[in-house]
């Protein structure tokens, strides 16, 4: 059979968790539909999809490999693009990663405007607070936070962040305010990390890092905002992630004096001759947009 069309199949599939809508859209009878997933399955020795009387649904094997087809169609569709001399329209699937929070808010608003502007493009957001090997992971472009390790890849600044400790007035109202970092061993304070080791929280170079003994640990973000946000203790996190709440007047920042260096953040891709005209309108639109927020 022709492994390309499989894919396109699986990929149907995949979007409408039915085979039978999928043999709609694709013009195909159930059957050959059928035929083209169980012929994938076959070949990679691994079952792609769960199938019940209500619900199709991807393997852990199968949602990893129809990621893989995804991009390996889009290459396809941009080389045959690039070689009938219209690789200079935005087309394809653009594929792009953030931090979870960052994405959330920034990010998706981003990538909406973008695609009402390129109607042939069509995104696919991946947000993670983990580092992405962009090649592996088959992303097209990347914004991170922090201090880059060296890298092949093109990285465009855009701006930066700082940490910031933050509580709630409630909190101060009761508990006061710390005037030196050495002062928060006698606060509460929220950490989010999984973590149950201690926890040292840095500043300025000048002060020694401050060794917590932590009320909570939290494993989201969003999770030591919200109870900070209840007036029950100090979080550190990234300013952009409680900007609303500090604007609202809900949480309040201390030591900023004190504070490390900002984090830059970047618009990171892969580096080539032949970045794909999505890829280089999206870097493009990205930088401006997130610039005007962060510079």
């Amino acid at each position: 059979m022709d492994r390309l069309q499989c894919m396109r199949v699986l990929v149907k599939v995949a979007e409408t968790a039915s085979f039978a809508q999928a043999a709609r859209q694709l013009h195909m009878s159930p059957p050959a539909v059928t035929r083209a997933v169980a012929f994938l399955e076959e070949a990679t020795g691994a079952r792609l999809f769960v199938r019940s009387t209500r619900s199709v649904k991807l393997t852990p094997s199968g949602s990893r490999y129809a990621d893989d087809c995804r991009r390996i169609l889009s290459d396809i569709d941009e080389a045959e693009a690039s070689a009938g001399g219209s690789h200079s329209t935005a087309s394809g699937i653009l594929t792009i990663t953030a931090p979870v929070l960052f994405g959330q808010i920034h990010i998706v608003p981003i990538v909406t405007e973008f695609l009402t502007m390129h109607p042939a493009v069509t995104g696919r957001v991946l947000f993670f607070d983990r580092m992405v090997n962009l090649v592996e992971e088959g992303i097209d472009v990347a914004i991170r936070i922090g201090h880059l390790q060296d890298s092949v890849h093109r990285a465009i600044k855009v701006g930066s962040v700082r940490r910031v400790v933050c509580g709630a007035p409630a909190y101060f109202g009761r508990h006061g305010e710390p005037a030196i970092p050495a002062d928060l061993t006698r606060h509460v304070t929220i950490v989010n990390t999984g973590s149950s080791a201690p926890l040292d929280w840095h500043f300025a170079p000048n002060h020694t890092p401050v060794k917590l003994h932590p009320r909570m640990y939290c494993n989201t973000v969003d999770a030591s905002i919200s109870a900070a946000v209840t007036g029950w203790g100090l979080t550190r996190t990234l300013s952009y992630q409680v900007a609303e709440h500090i604007a609202a007047g809900r949480l309040k920042t201390v030591l900023d004096e004190f504070e490390e260096e900002p984090l830059p953040i970047h618009v990171v891709h892969i580096e080539g001759r032949h970045v794909s005209a999505k890829t280089r309108a999206f870097v493009d639109f990205a930088v401006q947009k997130i610039k005007a927020l962060y510079l």
